[in-house]
């Protein structure tokens, strides 16, 4: 697929979810033995190519890390999933003969980047007051999120 087809003004978010959004902490949890945090995340991507839509999901689980001895840590797991209009689609994903995506890399790490960019600000905002109100989402690149 040509490069010069990707164009980012033509990339609209349509809506956002948040689908899952838990915090977990026990009762005697001390945020000021907090001295990291363990994170998994996952990224996945799906088209309504009639439609000219991209659905992507960011699923990202975090675990405190206290340096002192606690029965539990603090946890968190949030699945937020965002709705991209791409007004020219046809042109970023075609349907190949093995009916899988060709799905442009300029396209690909857009979304990527913007579902991870923007998801770091909402859940910026939601740990506020809580056992991870010290998390700060890590920036990745975009191609860790696809494991190109």
């Amino acid at each position: 697929m040509s490069d010069n087809k990707f164009n980012p003004e033509k990339l609209t978010i349509l809506e956002y979810k948040i689908l899952k959004g838990q915090i977990d902490a026990p009762e005697d949890f001390t945020i000021e033995n907090v001295e990291g945090h363990d994170i998994e995340n996952s990224f996945d991507l799906g088209f309504d190519l009639e439609n000219k839509l991209v659905r992507t999901e960011l699923d990202v689980k975090i675990t405190t890390k206290s340096k002192v001895s606690v029965s539990t840590e603090a946890k968190g797991h949030f699945t937020l999933v965002f709705i991209f209009e791409v007004e020219n689609l046809n042109e970023l994903a075609v349907l190949n003969e093995d009916n899988l995506i060709d799905l442009d890399p300029n396209l690909a790490n857009a979304l990527a980047s913007v579902t991870y960019s923007t998801a770091r600000g909402i859940l910026l905002t939601r740990f506020q007051g809580t056992a991870l109100q010290n998390f700060i989402l890590p920036l990745v690149s975009p191609n860790k999120l696809l494991k190109v």
